[in-house]
């Protein structure tokens, strides 16, 4: 949902008054079309942490530190709700040990209803989960380190029902923080770095064991696999979980009994390293794009061991500073990947539709990917063969005019020319696979249509790290001379390079229209019938009928050379 800045909120007691709570849900970015409540009402739940912990109550300084637990709804997956809504917020489990204040947003009316309690209205739950407001913790005057309490939230609205949730507060915690490490941000390949992982734990209470976190995008490596260690890998991201067993005492600091060794290897461009600590079962927090379901253990049998040595600790708490529990470092490696792009070939009848594929490979050695920006890295340009009309193209690709220029509001139709983004990484043995419908309208001897890799951006449209511009142009060639492919034309670099139709290039393993950037890559044809068998085009028409043609032409040329020469002659 859209976030607003945060007002100047006043703290509440949670025995007092409370202030005006903030509320307000936009819509998801897949918004679905509004519906009605059903005579079955849509169930939404309210959510938020399970546990909070509260920095001590200190006299005087700066004022007491505060903690934010953000409370969240989330709608029907397929129903939108419109209506007027209430959430209500229950602070007397907490009274006496935590102070509350709410981040409001616009469009929100809150009103105190009874001490301990506040209500606030508003319109509109979309699918998905939603934030509905951050409660501003503290820890209240005359509280003491282990003092717990509970808010209750819920919710109402007319046709629709909330599972309503309970958040529990704790004054006290430990606060692990992860020490930064000194890398070289800018390695060659190959170059191999020690990770000292250091935490201290800052904190009011002791840590009951740790889980650190490891996680490192496809160009780097971490060559130990340790058996105290759970790992996940997908197409850019390798994670390491590891739980180290003790107790770690507030004030402490640890590190690791011997340093990580980060790797940066042969396919490394753009990367990065994330490190954090949390403590073992409690906020640990989740990792992206890993499940326990792919997780798998170290094998190597050697342990992870943070130093010193465990000592007897206090009870389990939570962080008090989530915020500083992790880092992460960027490298840049001088590196490069070689994008290859392919074509395809295909004859056919007038009113004929055949496929071609087209795209390009990644032959690396580097994988790229903008793991920051989320940007494309890349785009295909096709321009579509004079005499054709796309019938169908892959998802994700935009028409263009023939110039580049983006077409009329509203246009519905086919285009001259389709661009299509990559994802944001390629990976080095990935590319882009693309497949596209093709009706012949007009049979054109060697309609040639161009293929080019380039930058996502016309205006950008080189590519940095490809030391091989030359072969980042291909050819889609129809009804080429005798059915084969027609002689390169001249209208820009890199036509019949590596990748041109007819030319041979790997077979897929995978395939379809729009394989993505993690796929293999769809050849060009090394070969191609009136069938499709033996080639990557499969086409309408006959060749044979195309062959008798290019015979009865020559015959027909040569039958007017002879009648010409025979009237010059009568004339004389």
């Amino acid at each position: 949902m859209t976030r607003f800045p945060p007002r100047t909120a006043p703290p509440i007691r949670a025995g007092g008054l409370v202030a005006a709570t903030a509320l307000l849900l936009a819509a998801a970015p897949h918004t679905v079309a509004s519906a009605a409540p059903t005579a079955a009402a849509p169930v939404v739940a309210l959510g938020g942490p399970a546990q909070t912990a509260l920095h001590p109550y200190a006299e005087g300084g700066d004022g007491p530190k505060r903690s934010t637990a953000r409370i969240t709804v989330t709608g029907a997956d397929d129903t939108a709700y419109e209506g007027e809504f209430t959430v209500t917020f229950d602070l007397t489990g907490a009274a006496g040990i935590a102070d509350v204040a709410f981040e409001p947003e616009a469009g929100i009316e809150c009103a105190a209803t009874a001490p301990g309690s506040a209500t606030c209205t508003g319109h509109g739950i979309s699918p998905g989960r939603s934030t509905v407001t951050d409660l501003l913790l503290t820890a209240a005057k005359g509280s003491e380190p282990g003092d717990t309490g509970t808010i209750r939230v819920t919710g109402e609205a007319e046709g629709t029902a909330f599972t309503p949730f309970t958040t529990e507060v704790t004054v006290g915690g430990p606060d692990l923080v992860m020490h930064r490490l000194p890398f070289d941000h800018e390695p060659v390949p190959g170059q191999k770095q020690q990770a000292p992982i250091t935490f201290t734990n800052r904190g009011s209470r002791a840590a009951d064991g740790v889980v650190l976190t490891l996680r490192h995008s496809r160009g780097l490596d971490i060559p130990q696999r340790y058996s105290n260690c759970a790992y996940t890998t997908d197409e850019a991201w390798t994670t390491a979980r590891c739980t180290v067993e003790g107790a770690f005492e507030a004030g402490a600091t640890y590190t690791l009994a011997a340093p990580l060794t980060l790797k940066t290897t042969d396919r490394a461009y753009r990367d990065i390293f994330g490190y954090g600590i949390h403590e073992a079962g409690a906020g640990a927090g989740t990792v992206r794009g890993a499940t326990a379901a792919r997780a798998t253990r170290g094998t190597t049998g050697e342990v992870l061991r943070a130093v010193p040595a465990p000592k007897p600790m206090a009870a389990r708490a939570l962080d008090l500073e989530p915020g500083d529990n992790e880092h992460e470092a960027d490298f840049r490696t001088e590196n490069t990947a070689d994008f290859v792009a392919y074509g395809d070939t295909a004859s056919g009848r007038a009113g004929a539709t055949v496929t071609a594929r087209l795209g390009f490979r990644n032959d690396g050695p580097a994988w790229i990917g903008h793991l920051r920006s989320g940007e494309s890295v890349a785009a295909v340009d096709f321009t579509v063969p004079q005499g054709a009309t796309v019938t169908s193209a892959p998802e994700g690709c935009r028409g263009v005019s023939a110039e580049g220029t983006a077409l009329p509001s509203g246009w519905t139709g086919p285009a001259p020319r389709y661009v299509c983004p990559t994802p944001a990484t390629v990976r080095d043995d990935g590319g882009l696979d693309l497949s596209f419908g093709l009706r012949i309208d007009k049979v054109l001897l060697g309609a040639v249509g161009r293929v080019v890799v380039r930058g996502p951006e016309p205006r950008a449209a080189g590519l940095p790290f490809d030391p091989e511009p030359g072969n980042n142009t291909a050819r889609v060639v129809l009804n080429g001379e005798s059915g084969g492919p027609s002689p390169a034309p001249s209208d820009g670099p890199g036509d019949g390079a590596s990748g041109t139709p007819g030319s041979a290039t790997p077979t897929p393993t995978t395939g379809g229209a729009g394989a993505g950037a993690g796929g293999t890559v769809a050849p060009g044809a090394a070969q191609n019938t009136a069938t499709g068998n033996g080639g990557s085009l499969a086409a309408t028409g006959s060749s044979t009928a195309m062959a008798a043609s290019s015979l009865a032409v020559t015959a027909l040329t040569a039958g007017l050379v002879l009648f010409t020469a025979a009237r010059r002659r009568r004339r004389a």
